[in-house]
């Protein structure tokens, strides 16, 4: 799929890039010019040193021999080949010796260094005209220079200087190998821009494609994940977990509401039912007496029910009002099976506490307890007449650093493949429905385990069921 420009500059990548880009040309831009100039400067200051020592050693000539060794210096050094210019002219600027046959006019009017450099060309250079030499066919070759012009004692004109073919060659080339530097970084830069940016945008419009799914309403779908580790990969993947999370609470919320339409339409319906049956005939105040405490009974069980779904919820979130500090599992377990020894008792169960020591833990103690008691209170009623003899044992060991609290049990437990199912809410795998309850009793242990950092298992014991909760060594506040 062709990706247009516009569309790339969209893009804060694209747009970087191309800041980046702009900021590097200037500055390479920059260091083109300073570079050529200083390399010009030092060939320059090394052109004047040269110059200069030249000088010297004509003067020292002229001292010693006078103009005639002067000359014989600057014939001899005039034929030597190099970039260096030797001239000696009289006062009427009239060339007698040195390697340059003619000057740009008023360079011999000067006294000291030329202000700037000057065209001039050599002895023999003409003779190019002749032989076809395109350059040099109208003016004769033409090369720049500086020069020092210096006047003698009897106003002969000495000028010493050096060619600056070399320096601007030198120019040249700095110029033209910075620029190529330049414009071979500067296509580089361009082709990672747009492949960069032109893959950028394709991760974001898959990503965008699979949000409009997602929005559809197919929380199935998940962002996608190339597996190159960056950080699409990773915001791909946070976001995974969070949508995994959510079809997973949609899914809950779905299947709480489907149980509660279910698991609490016969209660309301009996409740109208009584009511109704109340206002019908002709009744005694014990009759009406005995349809409101059964109508009271059955809105207690509900409050219950509904309360028991608040305080799930506000634990599966991770908040609740209560307040936690340090308690004795020991003194929980004792309290819970002494509360639930006549029920037990009742139902034929023996229900028996395995302690030893005490296991302190930082927990909210009334959801400890109440997670405990659902538990005990499924054992008993599950157990009793299932067998002879149906027990219950409520143990707590210590596992290292965490506690253990067990509650084991000799009657029918659960499949293996209905285990996790069963702590779910509503679920109630009694298809009879004989048994009171709604179904929230090892939900709302799992979500109070889970609030204090800990974990709830279920596990079969051939014959019967265990249910471990496991506390953490340092369990959670609020």
């Amino acid at each position: 799929m062709a990706i247009a420009m516009p569309a790339i500059m969209k893009t804060t990548a694209a747009r970087l890039s191309a800041l980046f880009l702009i900021l590097f040309a200037l500055c390479a831009t920059v260091l083109v010019f300073y570079m050529s100039s200083l390399s010009v400067r030092m060939l320059e200051t090394q052109t004047q040193e040269t110059v200069a020592a030249e000088v010297q050693v004509l003067g020292r000539a002229y001292q010693r021999g006078g103009l005639p060794l002067l000359v014989r210096f600057v014939e001899t050094r005039s034929r030597q080949p190099g970039a260096n210019l030797y001239l000696i002219a009289d006062p009427n600027g009239r060339i007698l010796s040195g390697n340059v046959e003619s000057l740009e006019p008023g360079v011999l009017e000067i006294d000291g260094w030329t202000e700037r450099s000057f065209e001039y060309r050599r002895f023999g250079e003409q003779q190019g005209a002749a032989n076809g030499d395109e350059d040099a066919a109208g003016t004769g070759q033409r090369h720049r220079a500086v020069a020092l012009v210096l006047r003698l004692p009897n106003q002969m004109i000495l000028l010493v200087g050096r060619d600056l073919g070399e320096p601007e060659i030198v120019r040249d080339i700095v110029n033209r190998a910075l620029i190529l530097a330049f414009g071979m970084m500067g296509f580089g830069a361009l082709l990672i821009w747009f492949f960069v940016g032109r893959r950028a945008l394709k991760r974001i419009d898959t990503v965008s494609h699979a949000s409009q799914r997602i929005m559809e309403g197919d929380l199935s779908e998940r962002l996608p994940v190339s597996g190159s580790g960056d950080e699409f990969d990773r915001l791909s993947e946070k976001l995974n977990v969070m949508l995994g999370r959510i079809a997973r609470l949609n899914d809950g919320l779905k299947q709480v509401s489907d149980n509660i339409a279910h698991d609490l339409k016969t209660p309301l319906t009996r409740l109208r039912n009584r009511a109704e049956g109340a206002l019908s005939g002709k009744k005694s105040s014990g009759d009406y007496r005995e349809a409101l405490e059964a109508t009271i009974a059955e809105s207690d069980h509900l409050i219950r029910t509904f309360n028991a779904i608040l305080m799930i919820s506000r634990l599966e979130a991770g908040y609740s009002a209560e307040q936690t500090g340090e308690v004795d599992l020991a003194e929980i377990v004792a309290d819970v099976v002494e509360l639930y020894e006549p029920v037990a008792e009742e139902q034929g169960v023996a229900l028996e506490a395995a302690v030893s020591g005490k296991a302190p833990v930082t927990a909210n103690r009334e959801l400890v307890a109440q997670a405990l008691s659902n538990i005990v209170d499924n054992a008993i009623k599950y157990s009793a007449g299932t067998c002879d003899a149906p027990k219950v044992v409520v143990s707590l060991r210590t596992d290292g650093s965490s506690f253990t609290l067990e509650v084991a049990d000799n009657g029918p437990g659960i499949p293996e493949d209905d285990r996790e199912r069963a702590t779910e809410r509503f679920v109630r795998l009694e298809q009879s429905r004989s048994q009171p309850g709604s179904g929230l009793g090892l939900s709302l242990a799992k979500a109070v385990m889970k609030f204090h950092g800990g974990g709830l298992e279920l596990s079969g014991r051939n014959p019967g069921l265990s249910v471990k909760m496991t506390f953490p060594g340092e369990s959670r506040q609020t």
